[in-house]
Formats: structure tokens, sequence, C-alpha cells
């Protein structure tokens, strides 16, 4: 029996640009892909944040979580997350507040602590010309939940009595440990941090300390899945992701590439390095590749819940790299 049984499943989305589409087509596979996902028994869908990125439309995800919130039913829909140091407590707290409000018991607040983004951007979305800092998080975090909790001076309508969830997201120690201080649910980025997994969620399950959240830890890790019905099949749809992701370290980033576009690139030696070493952290193949290869996953980490990321040039493929996944797992599929 499948090691996915264990745990529930949830999806990580970025809403991706693929070359030869726009923005349009991109959110508009976001939401066909949710409500895919609903009927695949999938329990949450995240929205990323990112900015100045041509390939990636979640530059604003509170706005695309109400979208996929109000074209599914059951799904939980959140943020996979808001960037804190980006933005002002009240803001967040007054977006989410509406959102847990307009979707009672289905909305999920993760937060990062890192900017995500050159400090220019930064600036810009803060319009403040001070110096931005990931260190001042802990102070974003308690006034932001204090909007929640009624406990600022200032009123954040309608958020106090609505707050949903608040989980910290992380790709190292710092976040793990905040979130086992304060006795948060814990979500990891194992799909871009993959060193850095088990320290980090160790270090959270060391620093736990039981609160009105959480008797007890709640950690998911959050992978890179390429799943298709033939390995060959996966090594081909997932050949864009390392482009992208060599743009994007070269300071070039654009739309997703294609496999035609990703097979024809004329790659240095250094480059494959770079490829291969980023691919290893991916689980790319067949199911039964796929399976196996999560399940080493969930034995290795002790998540309690595990969150798929596929990032792909075609939205068909995407759709059945999912339903592969959940079928590993043995989730009734209504779709």
């Amino acid at each position: 029996m499948s090691r996915l049984r264990d745990v529930p499943l949830s999806v990580l989305d970025l809403a991706t640009i693929g070359s030869g589409s726009n923005a349009t087509a991109a959110l508009r596979d976001t939401t066909e892909l949710a409500r895919h996902v609903e009927g695949l028994g999938y329990h949450r869908f995240w929205l990323a944040e990112h900015h100045g990125m041509p390939g990636i439309a979640s530059s604003a995800p509170a706005v695309l979580i109400g979208h996929v919130a109000a074209a599914t039913a059951r799904l939980r829909v959140g943020s996979g997350g808001v960037m804190l140091p980006n933005h002002a407590p009240l803001v967040v707290a007054e977006q989410f507040g509406t959102l847990a409000a307009l979707h009672p018991d289905r909305i999920d607040l993760g937060i990062g602590r890192a900017p995500g983004t050159d400090q220019k951007t930064a600036r810009a979305l803060r319009r403040s010309t001070g110096t931005l800092s990931a260190e001042d998080f802990p102070q974003q975090l308690t006034e932001l939940m204090g909007y929640f909790d009624g406990t600022e001076a200032v009123t954040a309508v309608p958020s106090p009595g609505t707050r949903p969830p608040v989980w910290l997201l992380g790709s190292s120690g710092y976040s793990a440990q905040v979130a086992g201080l304060l006795g948060l649910p814990f979500a990891f980025a194992h799909h871009f941090s993959a060193e850095n997994t088990l320290p980090a969620l160790a270090l959270y399950r060391q620093n736990f300390r039981p609160s009105a959240v959480l008797s007890e830890p709640y950690a998911m890790v959050c992978a890179a899945v390429i799943a298709a019905d033939t390995t060959e099949h996966a090594r081909w749809i997932a050949g864009p992701s390392g482009l992208a992701f060599l743009r994007l370290r070269g300071g070039n980033p654009g739309l997703f590439p294609s496999p035609e576009e990703a097979a024809e690139h004329p790659y240095s030696d250094v480059e494959r390095m770079f490829i291969e070493d980023r691919a290893s952290s991916m689980i790319i193949g067949d199911p039964a590749t796929v399976d196996a290869e999560l399940a080493e996953l969930l034995d290795d980490t002790r998540a309690d819940e595990l969150m798929v990321s596929t990032m792909v040039h075609s939205n068909a493929d995407r759709m059945r790299s999912y339903e592969l996944v959940a079928e590993l797992a043995g989730r009734s599929v209504s779709v």
C-alpha cells in the first residue's frame, strides 16, 4: 500500500505563464487546475507570491485566492505564501479577514519572512525608502496577529473574529524555530531547499510549544513532483524547469519555456551541472518511481501533510501529473 495514503495531499501553484501564452490563459489554467484537484481529493490549494517575473502570474495572491475559492466548493485555498516584509501587516489582515468572511473555514494564511524579490521592488510594494529586513519579521508577525485578535490600537475590519489558520513558511531553520515557539503549523519548501529540510523540521519539533492552535507539531513538506505515464515523458516535460531556473539565476527570467525550447537550448557543461543538481531534489518519473520517492521523503521527514508543486508547460500534463499522484494515494476521482 502506498505511503501516500497516510497523509493529506495539497497543491502549491504559481500560475505559470508558458511561452506562447499570456497571463489571462495562465490564470484560467490555474482556476481549471483548482477545480480539477478538488475533484481528485486534494486538501489545500495554495498560491505563491512572486513579483517581476514574466513567467509567473501570481503576483497578487489575495486576489487570486478569492477567485479560486469562489470557483471551488470544498478546497482550502491559501497563500504559499504572503511575503510579510513586502506588505503592511494591516493590509494583510484586512485582505485575509475579508477572504475568511467570504469563504468561512476555507482560507489559509501562509506567511513567509523573506522579501522574495529585489530591494527596489520590495520598496515599491511597501512605498517606503527605509531599509527592509527579514529580521523585522517577529514584530511584523506580532502586529498581524494582533489585528486578528483585536489587540492593536487600529481595528482591521473585518479581521477580528475571522482569523484564518496562520502557517509559517520556511526554507531554513529560522522560521522553523519561530513556528515551533509560537505553536503554529509549519510548511517547509523542500522543492527549492532540500538540503535544509531535515535540519529545519528537527528545529521545529525541538522548539515546539503547545498553543491554542496546536497541541503538537504539524509539519507540511512541499515537494517538486512531475509524474507522467512513462518516465520518458516525465523527463521530457520536466526539461523546461531546468532552463527556467537557469535563466532566473542568470538574471533573465522569462516566460516558462516549452519542452522543445528546453531540448534545443545549447547548454554549457556548467549549465548542465547546475540543472542536474537542481533536478536531484525533484521527483520525476512514472507512477512507480514517484510513489517510491515520495514514500522515502515522507518516511525521512515524518511529514504530517504533503504539498506538491508541478511546474510544466502544458496544463494537460500538469493536471495528469496530479491525477497520477492522487491515484497513488488512493483518492477517489470525481472529475
